[in-house]
């Protein structure tokens, strides 16, 4: 991207941003995220699908067709057909663009907006895009007291976020094109990453940076132009999986996108994500749940690349659920994981659904690395079986609401030697506000060194499985890569003359104080 194009990025995320806090008032950012994220979203999907339907016409020879402005009982026939095509269906004088004309005149624009909503969704009922359709507005509630406390201020509220948002520069003169597509989706993720900046915890849980996402997504897919699908078990707001479309580009994953997220409102946020970067509905399957007890997608694996930035050192029933230890992704270690950290619950999960020509590229607490425990006993079964190709320390600091140093494991089930690569990133950072982050040259230099698998003083060692072995299976990147010395080297000569130039000078010093205080005493007397 040249310089102009990043500058009016740059100011077109301050617009963003600025419009989202105005808007917001006294409600939290991070409870807020829905309306703008959701009303954005009603926006993109009126405008794809004007956009789609007007595309088609002019094919035809209607030149002059403009969707927004057809009547409804004439769009109504080729309802079945565009749900079929789109995967949903809004009347024209349902279109975020016509009911933004009139909201300042309608008194009932809450009540309008449900209705519409409700109508969107049910658009796509009995057909095959209801499950990636169904609840995406449940958290734009547009009578909540969070908007105002009565109708009147809700609706304001209302008013002022349809023009917010379709005051955003997101497309041509307002008219949507698919070159400008990427903006919709660029505004999304760069509107989580604010959010979850300023949200501590609770954002950081659920949206992993976006230098982070790229690195994992372009560790799972080294030496290949194209793979069959992609899963993330804890795929949080979906920012790891969209990865791949920046890496790979949309044609290039061909069976779409899998995940699968156990929060209601984050799960949401992920679909509706799909949508804004142009991932249709029949190229992606996100569910709801918890993957760890009732994974959804058994008939759709193994998949070929997984990224995954797992919760750390969550609960899970563990031992509590006597057919846990008997389930197929569990039982080839011997042991679950412990109940209160469920991290390696994640890795086994991942490698069970793993190809067998698949990478997975999974961040993970720094103690699934060294504590004993079962924890230590499920590390011996993936060194043991030579399942671990790669362990990257990762910097501080580089996640949301945490600060602690994670780390990268890559998993694959066809390595060609008995050795585990070990990268020393811990310093390949460039601090910028109050976070930490990974540029593209630190990205590309840890790359690099995965991929060419070299031996580098301080940075990389490989080290054979029965080394790993010898020292109770401790995956720790510092215990193998020997760190650099950054003390300063201290010359014992130099430094013995330094010191006895300045001890001869405070001998003279001193002798000069007791000339000055003597003579003092001298004329007092």
């Amino acid at each position: 991207m040249n310089n102009n194009k990043e500058t009016e990025r740059a100011e077109l995320h301050k617009t963003i941003w600025r419009i989202a806090n105005d808007l917001r008032g006294s409600v939290d950012g991070w409870d807020f995220k829905s309306y703008v994220l959701g009303m954005l979203f009603y926006r993109f999907v009126s405008e794809n699908l004007t956009s789609y339907l007007n595309e088609q016409e002019r094919k035809a020879g209607e030149s002059d067709f403009d969707y927004s402005r057809l009547k409804d009982s004439d769009a109504e026939i080729g309802r079945s057909e565009t749900v079929n095509e789109k995967g949903f269906f809004i009347l024209p004088s349902e279109l975020f663009c016509n009911v933004r004309k009139r909201a300042r005149h309608d008194p009932d624009l809450n009540e309008t907006l449900s209705s519409i909503f409700a109508n969107i969704e049910g658009s796509a009922r009995g057909t095959e895009s209801e499950d990636d359709l169904k609840g995406l507005f449940d958290d734009l509630d547009v009578n909540s007291n969070k908007l105002g406390g009565t109708v009147i201020s809700r609706n304001e509220k209302l008013v002022k976020l349809l023009d917010a948002i379709g005051d955003l520069p997101l497309s041509n003169s307002g008219k949507f094109s698919y070159n400008t597509i990427d903006l919709f989706g660029d505004a999304y993720e760069y509107l989580m990453t604010m959010y979850a900046s300023t949200a501590g915890k609770s954002g950081g849980e659920f949206f992993t940076p976006q230098e982070v996402s790229e690195l994992l997504a372009r560790i799972t897919v080294v030496g290949k132009s194209e793979v069959n699908k992609v899963y993330d078990p804890a795929c949080g707001s979906g920012s790891l999986l969209l990865k791949f479309v920046k890496v790979l580009g949309h044609d290039n994953v061909h069976q779409g996108f899998f995940g699968q997220e156990i929060n209601l409102t984050t799960y949401n946020l992920c679909r509706i994500n799909m949508f804004l970067h142009d991932v249709n509905f029949e190229k992606f399957d996100i569910a709801h749940g918890d993957t760890l007890i009732n994974p959804v997608h058994m008939d759709d694996e193994p998949f070929e690349a997984i990224v995954s930035n797992p919760p750390y050192s969550t609960k899970w029933e563990g031992k509590d659920n006597p057919l846990l230890i008997n389930d197929p992704r569990f039982a080839p270690a011997g042991v679950l994981a412990p109940k209160s950290k469920a991290d390696l619950a994640f890795t086994m999960h991942i490698l069970s659904w793993l190809a067998v020509n698949g990478t997975a590229a999974i961040v993970e607490f720094p103690g699934v690395l060294y504590r004993g425990g079962t924890e230590q006993k499920i590390r011996k079964y993936l060194v043991d079986s030579n399942y671990i190709d790669t362990v990257i320390q990762l910097p501080p600091d580089l996640f949301f609401g945490t600060t602690i140093a994670t780390c990268i494991i890559v998993l694959k089930k066809s390595k060609h030697d008995n050795s585990t690569l070990f990268i020393d990133a811990s310093s390949e950072f460039k601090r910028i506000g109050n976070k930490n982050k990974l540029l593209l040259e630190h990205q590309n230099k840890i790359l690099d060194a995965y991929t060419t698998r070299k031996e580098v003083e301080y940075f990389t060692k490989i080290v054979e499985n029965d080394d790993i072995i010898q020292n109770d299976y401790n995956l720790t990147v510092q215990t193998y890569v020997e760190q650099e010395d950054t003390r300063e080297v201290v010359d014992i000569v130099v430094l013995n003359a330094e010191i006895s130039r300045i001890v001869s000078k405070q001998v003279k010093l001193r002798k000069k104080i007791d000339e000055i205080v003597s003579d003092l005493e001298s004329n007092e007397i």
